[in-house]
């Protein structure tokens, strides 16, 4: 697991560097504040179809924000990518994901306040994460509980595939917090190794 206090694999770009290369790829200079893109920007056309592909879901996307959110955060728990459980945790919040669902992710099957929709969700990405894909009764799940939508079935399966991709860029690069950012919100327990 990659711990808060490692150095980044590669330089991060100081954010004057981080907002010129956000201009060149198309992605908005907020961005370049985050370290991921600090990492990224260093490779300004890739991090301009990652943000593309992100902020098409983010902020356009047919799946409910709530179950995306929960999807991310169970990705950010199984992979141990703190970067992604701590981004995603203020993001969740933000939305008005309670604090009681985004710990209930780190076990979801044992939380009480979710229902056959959460749990559809939360199943297809511990599938993805483990397998590659859906499992058949996951999917019969998904399908029953979106009533068939296919737009939403691909969104569901591309938001877990993508995250799962951020996971693992952010861990392969070892790409830190941002400076001020406490680690594993909100109690600071991590996965078990």
């Amino acid at each position: 697991m990659t711990q808060a206090n490692e150095p980044s694999r590669i330089p991060l770009l100081p954010v004057d560097e981080a907002k010129a290369a956000a201009d060149e790829a198309g992605v908005p200079d907020y961005m370049a504040e985050l370290s991921i893109f600090q990492a990224l920007l260093n490779h300004p056309r890739l991090a301009g179809v990652f943000n593309d592909l992100l902020a098409s879901m983010l902020w356009h996307g047919a799946l409910d924000r709530r179950l995306r959110e929960l999807a991310i955060m169970r990705i950010g728990w199984l992979t141990g990518c703190d970067y992604e459980w701590t981004q995603h945790w203020r993001v969740a919040s933000r939305l008005g994901v309670s604090a009681e669902d985004l710990v209930g992710v780190r076990d979801w099957q044992a939380h009480n306040g979710f229902g056959a929709t959460e749990r559809a969700v939360l199943a297809a990405t511990d599938d993805i994460v483990r397998d590659g894909a859906v499992s058949d009764p996951s999917w019969a799940a998904c399908e029953r509980e979106f009533d068939g939508d296919t737009t939403v079935l691909i969104e569901l399966v591309t938001a877990i595939g993508a995250w799962r991709m951020v996971a693992s860029i952010l861990r392969s690069l070892k790409v830190p917090l941002e400076e001020g950012v406490a680690s594993w919100p909100p109690d600071g327990v991590s996965p078990p190794s």
